[in-house]
């Protein structure tokens, strides 16, 4: 899974934080309030987000598109997770030198992530 590009990036975090459908003329009004943005620009990338399977859309009111993402952040992470352990020749080693980097709340929820894995394997 290739990583999302800057304005990609931003147009999706403002979804998953939204957590409801929305508009490119809500986003564009919102990432104007930091920086400028042209509509055209965000509903480009708004339509190449769709056409990756990123984004589904929905006609509002018969004019604008409402969008909202496929996956979760989460799941957004754990592929980029994937991904960076398949890049390794020795992935048993690369998850050892990831797991050393975690934090103690991180190696619990990571811990518990486990046991439920192995819940659902023995079914």
């Amino acid at each position: 899974m290739r990583r999302l590009g800057d304005l990609e990036a931003e147009i999706m975090d403002r979804l998953w934080r939204w957590r409801r459908p929305a508009t490119v003329r809500e986003i564009v009004d919102d990432i104007n309030r930091t920086r400028p943005v042209a509509y055209t620009t965000v509903m480009t990338v708004a339509n190449i987000l769709h056409s990756k399977g990123w984004l589904v859309r929905e006609q509002k009111d018969g004019r604008a598109w409402l969008y909202e993402p496929v996956r979760t952040r989460e799941e957004y992470s754990a592929a980029l997770m994937e991904d960076a352990l398949s890049a390794s020749e020795d992935r048993p080693v690369a998850l050892t030198h990831f797991v050393d980097q975690m934090s103690s709340t991180e190696i619990t929820a990571l811990r518990k992530a486990l046991r439920n894995a192995g819940r659902r394997a023995e079914t």
